[in-house]
């Protein structure tokens, strides 16, 4: 595969029919951090630019980057967050409560990285395994218990899987499944892995609040699809799959978690379904419009932002980041947000701790250095993990500095 290609058709419906809503400009790869020596050795940047289909209504990158070049050293592992921890272990008891899971049942978990899904599923009882592509995630995953296969998810795996482990009962794919550029041969791996009742559950970004929050840093270049429910119904009903249930979760500044049945599985469609398209429509998510109002806004978004941010600089106040996640680099990119601006970035991961940003080169530390350095204004990067963030470092609000929250409208706390 390229390093990267052109997107000319889109990957729900296949028909040419796309077009340019936003431009991102070029960017590095989001989690592409640097050590001391690779600063000094050029950086590659990539396009990234959105794309709206005026056939189907979906949202989507023009461009895909080969997944070797994202994921072959990849340096996201989940289980450094507690508010995730948390998070999926209420989702591995609710969906073992709701789909009357048992000991006998079998969840595999696709793009599971260090397993932070499938440990309380485990803890549960049933039997589990994860697909995770990172080697150096994958190693982490199995060395905590996790059954694991390194590789990419498609066909021929499915079919080794169900030889060596059986069929599955529920197949989940969080944060994930907007990731995948071939979708089609995902799900038609899906139909060979899951059994005739099994059920496949996304959990993504829901569409409507990246629009109404203005979370558009959430678009880098591992996220290549943004989904609405109308998108999931219209890719999985081209595969004779059904869209049951859905609701609606918290991270990520708003998710949607949603269960798909194969064509004849016993499960009734629930009127979750029918409320969320009813939603999208009157948000006017199928109109091209609504795409380029949404770009307006990120503009002045990013006027706002960089007017408070030299308005503190010019009072002679210091100023520093917290949280390295994939959102901090687009928005720092596209806001023009460099090392004149932020000193540095706390960042709780230890894997990103003494590297640099991507582009930036801004250094990430640990929290340490903010006891130690403090600076007048924390720019709040991870910002859906604001009130966490703020409530851990009661501390440092107590001592008369202040956080500055970036989207949806730059404000300070």
């Amino acid at each position: 595969m390229k390093e990267i290609f052109k997107k000319v058709t889109c990957r729900v419906c296949t028909k040419k029919a796309l077009k340019k809503v936003l431009t991102l400009g070029p960017t590095p790869l989001a989690n592409a951090f640097l050590t001391n020596k690779q600063i000094n050795e050029g950086e590659k940047f990539y396009p990234l630019d959105v794309y709206f289909c005026t056939k189907c209504g979906f949202l989507q990158l023009g461009h895909v980057v080969s997944p070797r070049t994202l994921f072959g050293d990849y340096l996201y592992v989940s289980s450094t967050s507690k508010v995730f921890i948390k998070h999926f272990e209420q989702f591995a008891e609710k969906v073992f409560q709701r789909l009357n899971l048992s000991l006998d049942s079998f969840v595999i978990d696709i793009g599971s990285n260090d397993g932070i899904l499938l440990k309380p599923f485990k803890e549960l009882g049933t039997k589990v395994l994860g697909i995770e592509p990172a080697d150096n995630i994958a190693k982490i995953a199995k060395s905590e218990g996790i059954d694991t296969v390194s590789e990419y998810f498609n066909k021929k795996l499915a079919h080794a899987i169900v030889k060596k482990y059986g069929k599955a009962d529920v197949v989940t794919a969080t944060n994930v499944f907007a990731h995948i550029d071939n979708l089609d041969e995902v799900i038609e791996g899906l139909k060979i892995l899951l059994q005739d009742n099994g059920v496949f559950i996304i959990e993504a970004p829901y569409l409507i609040d990246l629009l109404q929050k203005r979370y558009f840093d959430l678009v880098y270049h591992e996220h290549l699809s943004y989904w609405s429910v109308d998108s999931l119904r219209t890719l999985f009903n081209r595969f004779g799959m059904t869209v049951f249930h859905v609701e609606k979760v918290p991270v990520h500044g708003g998710s949607i978690r949603v269960f798909i049945k194969r064509g004849k599985g016993k499960y009734a469609i629930e009127k979750s379904v029918k409320q969320f398209l009813q939603k999208e429509k009157s948000q006017k998510l199928h109109i091209l419009q609504t795409y380029q109002i949404f770009a307006k806004k990120i503009i002045a978004n990013r006027l706002q932002l960089l007017k408070l941010l030299t308005k503190i600089k010019l009072q002679g106040k210091t100023i520093a980041g917290y949280g390295a996640p994939a959102k901090a680099t687009t928005l720092m990119h596209y806001f023009k947000i460099g090392s004149d601006f932020v000193d540095y970035i706390v960042d709780d991961s230890p894997y990103k701790q003494n590297l640099y940003a991507p582009g930036t080169h801004i250094p990430v530390v640990s929290a340490k250095t903010l006891k130690i350095n403090p600076p007048d204004y924390l720019l709040i990067l991870a910002w859906n993990f604001a009130e966490s963030i703020m409530k851990t470092h009661q501390w440092y609000k107590e001592k008369g500095n202040k956080f500055i929250l970036p989207v949806p409208r730059p404000r300070i706390v």
